[in-house]
Parts: C-alpha cells; sequence; structure tokens
C-alpha cells in the first residue's frame, strides 16, 4: 500500500496539516499508522466528512458507534498530548454522542459539575449505545460523589446495569464499570475474579488503558484494607502488601507513557503517588507527583487532582504550589467541595461514619495511626514533632468519637 505523509494528505484534501494530525489522532482516517511522532496515510484513504459542514451535521442523529470500544473515552490513546484536550473534543464533532461524552469526561476532569452532570442526563436520555450509557452512568456516579447525591448514586448504578449489551465484551465492561463506580468509595467487593488477578482479556482492548487505573486502584484500596486490619490475608499484615504495589503499577506506567494515554498517566502517576507516600517514600511520590502535575496542568485538570488530595493531599499542594501557585487555589477549592461528597455519600453507602472535618495533618497522622504505627514513627513519617503527633490524634478522637484503634473507620 502506497502512503502519503500529513501535509501531502492536507494538501489534497485542502485543510490544514493540525485538522489532518487530529483526524488521525482521534481513529477517524482509516488505515493511518503513527511511526514516532509522525503519521502515514494511505494514499487513497477517503477525507471523513466534517461534524461541521451541511453533511456532518446530518449525521448528528444518527445512531454512530464510539471511535473506541470503551466507555472511557479520555482515557484511550484519543487524548495523546498534554494541552489538546480542547482540540480533541473539537476534532469529534463528526460523532456528536462522541464530542458529547468526551468533552463530559474532560469536563469531570476539571472540576466542572454541573457540566458533566448535565451532559450525562443527555446521553442518558437520548438512549444512546452501549458504551455511551456505560460512560453516561460513571459520570452520573462521579456527580453523586461530589454532591454527596445517594438518589442520583444509586440512580447511575441502575443505568449501567440496564445499559443495552449484547455481547460478552459488552456485560464484561458492564460488570467492571460498576465496579469501577464502587472503588471511588474504596469498595472492592464488586470486582470480577479474572479483573482481581490482573486479566483483562474479557474486555476490548480499548478499555485496557481504563482497567489498569482501576486496576492500581484496586491494589491500592486492598493494601490499604491489609494495612488498616479490615482485610485479613494469610501471611501479609501491615504495610508490606502496600510496599509491593508499585512493583505492578510502575510498569503500567511505562506502558501509557509509551501509548501516548495522557489521563490513564495522570492516574496511574497519582495513584502510586498515594503508595508510595502511604509507606513513607516520598521521594517516589514527589517523582510521580511532578509528572502527573505537568500532563495535568496544560489542559486544567483540576478536578483529578482535588480527588487526589485526600490521599495525597498536603504534599500535592506542596509540589503543586511550585508548579503554580493559583492552579493550587483552585485545586484547594474543589476539594473541600470534593471532601464533603464524598464522606457524606460514603458514610452512607459503607456504614462508617467518615469525618470531613479533618484537616490533611490530621488525616495523615491518622491513617499511619491506622496502619498501627507509633507516635514516634509518624512524627518521623511525617516530619512532624512528637507533640504535634500526639495533639493530632487527641484532635481526630475528638472529632470521630472514636479511639485510636478505630481510626480506620472515619477516613
Amino acid at each position: 500500500m502506497e502512503y502519503l505523509k500529513i501535509d501531502e494528505i492536507a494538501k489534497r484534501w485542502g485543510v490544514g496539516v493540525r485538522r489532518v494530525q487530529l483526524l488521525c489522532a482521534s481513529g477517524k482516517i482509516e488505515g493511518a499508522v503513527r511511526f514516532g511522532r509522525d503519521w502515514m496515510i494511505p494514499k487513497h484513504a477517503k477525507k471523513p466528512v466534517d461534524g461541521r459542514s451541511k453533511a456532518g451535521r446530518s449525521l448528528v442523529n444518527e445512531d454512530m458507534p464510539l471511535p473506541r470500544k470503551t466507555p472511557f473515552l479520555y482515557m484511550s490513546d484519543l487524548y495523546n498530548t498534554p494541552g489538546t484536550a480542547d482540540s480533541v473534543g473539537e476534532s469529534l464533532a463528526y460523532n456528536h454522542e462522541a464530542q458529547v461524552l468526551f468533552e463530559a469526561e474532560v469536563a469531570y476532569s476539571r472540576g466542572e459539575i454541573d457540566r458533566v452532570y448535565e451532559s450525562a442526563n443527555y446521553l442518558l436520555s437520548k438512549h444512546s449505545g452501549f458504551y455511551a450509557v456505560l460512560s453516561a452512568g460513571m459520570l452520573l456516579a462521579m456527580c453523586a460523589i461530589w454532591k454527596g447525591d445517594l438518589n442520583m448514586w444509586r440512580k447511575a448504578k441502575i443505568h449501567i446495569s440496564e445499559a443495552p449489551a449484547k455481547t460478552d465484551f459488552d456485560r464484561d465492561a458492564m460488570q467492571l464499570a460498576i465496579s469501577a463506580v464502587d472503588i471511588m468509595i474504596y469498595s472492592v467487593d464488586s470486582f470480577p475474579e479474572w479483573f482481581k488477578t490482573g486479566c483483562f482479556e474479557p474486555i476490548h482492548k480499548d478499555s485496557y488503558p481504563a482497567a489498569k487505573v482501576y486496576y492500581a486502584k484496586y491494589l491500592y484500596a486492598v493494601g490499604y484494607a491489609v494495612a488498616t486490619g479490615v482485610l485479613k490475608l494469610d501471611g501479609a499484615q501491615g504495610l508490606y502488601v502496600m510496599s509491593s504495589v508499585p512493583y505492578t503499577i510502575e510498569p503500567m506506567i511505562c506502558w501509557a507513557n509509551e501509548k501516548n494515554t495522557v489521563m490513564s498517566e495522570i492516574y496511574l502517576r497519582l495513584t502510586c503517588a498515594a503508595v508510595y507516600h502511604s509507606f513513607g517514600k516520598d521521594d517516589q511520590a514527589i517523582r510521580h507527583i511532578d509528572k502527573a502535575l505537568a500532563l495535568a496542568l496544560p489542559d486544567r485538570l483540576y478536578g483529578v487532582l482535588a480527588e487526589y488530595c485526600r490521599t495525597i493531599g498536603h504534599l500535592l499542594e506542596r509540589r503543586l504550589t511550585e508548579f503554580d501557585p493559583e492552579a493550587c487555589a483552585h485545586v484547594h477549592n474543589l476539594y473541600r467541595v470534593y471532601n464533603e461528597g464524598w464522606s457524606k455519600l460514603s458514610s452512607v453507602v459503607r456504614g462508617k461514619m467518615l469525618v470531613s472535618t479533618l484537616s490533611q495533618k490530621e488525616r495523615a497522622v491518622a491513617k499511619l495511626a491506622a496502619f498501627g504505627l507509633s507516635n514516634q514513627e509518624i512524627a518521623d513519617k511525617l516530619y512532624l514533632s512528637l507533640s504535634v503527633v500526639k495533639q493530632s490524634i487527641r484532635i481526630v478522637s475528638e472529632k470521630s468519637g472514636l479511639p485510636r484503634s478505630e481510626f480506620a473507620a472515619i477516613l
């Protein structure tokens, strides 16, 4: 097959080079092949219909499949370069559902929850295709977390379970979507057995980037549960399981980087940073935080950063202040909203009275205390004085009404 370069195709089609690059990146040119940073396009490739044209607009109401078989478009290779989220959304104009979905996912990553809520309801009311319904249900669940709305949470899971599945791929993707919703509040009970072993073959390969993200979150949640004594595993206790998790996540980060899946790399790096931070390796945590910030800030993905303030708050904000003080202020404000909603919803769903009024320092101290560390060990890991640690533990006990041995129940 004879191939042409991007500039040659752009000239032939009468469009800009940038436009052809976006078409290639979003998978709309059949047969286009990527070599390093360059694209090669079949000489006789057909020019995709421009969604902004009259012909393109006529396709808006047709039932068109998403460009990737995944409910997580923003985690796929469609979004492969930091700073291009808006451009990728524009490039999906030929497929209305895909554009609405992708832009809603980006809006969520920015903490624009009201916009996400509107888009999710639009897709659900339109009775969109399987993956669009699946993702819309997940977006609705994400909104429920930020708003602390139990009814919205339940409706979201119903929408996911009622998505029009046709194949085994679809049904397994549905099961993973339900589990991905549950892991948002650290519940790992609904994950299928094949997923727990790190096997992703039951789902379409387009969903692999997202599957890796949720597998990393699953490993973190299991490690956390073991460290706090909530989960018992034969031959494992304390931080042993947690300290082994990076050996699995680090290779997945390299994979995400090689595949140019920006959003999955951000999530994987922040999750890995949370793991390292949990057992005192802040130098490694900072390494991943800095790289995640370099990927997230060009597109103002403040909502994602706000999520991770629960697990790496003071460390994340410290690094963020050095990168962009104004962005740090935005993230801090978003975290206050997210933390209140998350704590409210999690308390009801998990049957635990979580405390949303803890400061980041108090939360960090309480977490290490729940891991079974002594006051001196906590002081050493957090670079605090022994008296500050004792005072923080006393404050946490007063706010929660629980003794130190039960702190895991309120985090």
